[in-house]
């Protein structure tokens, strides 16, 4: 994309409206803008990189034998008084009425209606185990919403159900779904713990919450450092080998991690040597449920025993804040001048900057890596506009890009390039055919 078409509305000042870092820097980078209260319109560059974070969210959900469906925003009040939630669920939820004079709400979550979508579709213990999921925008009339899209109204949730015959079966999704959350934010370049959490409404007695550190984070963190050392992805996993799964899930859960609600300072200082004590700050990213049948009795998601006989299924939900991602990424990864994007979540992957645009060795350089690079199929953002270098130096370093590939009229009379590493910070003069072998290997 050349920066001259780009729709990148940055701005040079911090509004004043914005409180933390993440949203500081999403209205700076031109990511976002805010509609009202809470509710934000994602532009080109934001709405990129919620895509990305999508997309690795689906894979991850796929390869652990999940479903993909799509249940509607709106949903009908009647489910949500045959689960009891309706009056309980408080001014949050968003209550409306059609037409007609039917009560409608905008769903905050999905509990109901995927109870209902399985109750009128299942009914044999021989369709089970199943786990079914969607990514959808959520309603939440938050009090005071605030820090941008990490505490907004409106938001993109992935949610996901499991359905089985007993809690032995709804523990093997369980465990299924906490691995594939460490594989999820590992792939994003994060770093998520899962800690105890309580389980509140929903219900059930397993519950974690994946937190992401980062030195601005709501949530005061206590853990084992061992969490920091674990390389998630060094090797695949079978999710059909329960031991296999089993084992990762026991390794995280038998270190030590808490938040601070549920720190224990003598339990912590007894477990973890000094030298792995870490005390820090977090953010809340992913939330794993399982509460048995708290949904599916009261509405009726029953099905028949190998015996004949007819049992409630046992349920779990499984959620990502997939619209509170890139607030988190970018919490816990940014400096003084922007952003610092991880690699596979970036808007794009090389930020080419022409010193001189208008100078006739510069643009043909500039040129020539371009088609290059597109050729190759390497998402670059071409800063081809007759602006000052340290203009399109700041910009680049605001939004953040992993890699800058700098051509001007200098470097090239000698025969060089500049390639600068965001993330890093060095900056290496090398050939452009150098710089472009390694920028699209």
């Amino acid at each position: 994309m050349r920066r001259s078409h780009y729709f990148l509305p940055t701005l040079k000042e911090t509004p004043a409206e914005a409180e933390v870092v993440s949203h500081q820097l999403m209205l700076r980078a031109g990511m976002v803008r805010q509609a009202s209260a809470g509710i934000y319109s994602w532009l080109p560059m934001g709405y990129t990189v919620l895509k990305k974070i999508e997309q690795i969210v689906r894979e991850e959900q796929n390869e652990a034998g999940a479903q993909e469906v799509l249940m509607p925003t709106i949903q009908s009040a009647d489910l949500w008084k045959q689960s009891g939630r309706y009056d309980d669920y408080g001014k949050e939820m968003l209550r409306i009425e059609d037409r007609h004079g039917r009560e409608m709400l905008y769903g905050p979550t999905n509990e109901e209606l995927i109870t209902e979508i399985f109750r009128t579709s299942v009914r044999s213990y021989r369709d089970l185990p199943r786990m079914l999921y969607h990514i959808q925008w959520k309603f939440r009339d938050e009090v005071r919403p605030r820090f941008g899209v990490m505490r907004g109204r409106e938001f993109l949730m992935k949610d996901n159900y499991s359905f089985d015959v007993d809690f032995d079966g709804a523990k093997a999704a369980y465990n299924k779904m906490f691995v594939a959350y460490l594989r999820t934010f590992a792939r994003m370049g994060m770093k998520a713990i899962p800690m105890e959490a309580e389980s509140g409404p929903i219900g059930g007695d397993m519950s974690h919450e994946f937190i992401v550190l980062a030195d601005t984070g709501e949530s005061e963190v206590f853990c084992d450092r061992e969490f920091l050392d674990y390389d998630v992805l060094g090797s695949g996993v079978d999710y059909e080998d329960a031991g296999r799964v089993q084992d990762v899930v026991d390794h995280f859960t038998t270190l030590y991690a808490r938040t601070d609600d549920k720190h224990d300072a003598a339990e912590f200082e007894g477990q973890v040597p000094e030298a792995r004590r870490y005390h820090g700050r977090g953010i809340e990213v992913g939330h794993i449920f399982y509460f048995g049948t708290k949904y599916s009795e009261p509405l009726g998601a029953k099905v028949t025993t190998q015996d004949g006989g007819e049992m409630a299924v046992h349920m779990g939900s499984y959620g990502i804040g997939v619209s509170r991602m890139p607030a988190a990424i970018i919490e816990a990864s940014h400096d003084e001048k922007g952003i610092i994007w991880p690699e596979a979540v970036a808007p794009f992957h090389v930020g080419l900057i022409n010193l001189r645009a208008g100078d006739a060795d510069c643009d043909a350089a500039c040129e020539d890596a371009y088609a290059k690079l597109c050729g190759a199929r390497v998402d670059t953002l071409y800063d081809d506009r007759e602006e000052r270098p340290g203009v399109k130096f700041a910009e680049t370093d605001l939004i953040g890009l992993p890699w800058q590939l700098i051509v001007g009229p200098r470097g090239l009379k000698a025969g060089t390039v500049e390639l600068k590493c965001r993330a890093t910070g060095e900056t290496e003069e090398v050939s452009l055919d150098s710089a472009l072998a390694r920028l699209t290997a």
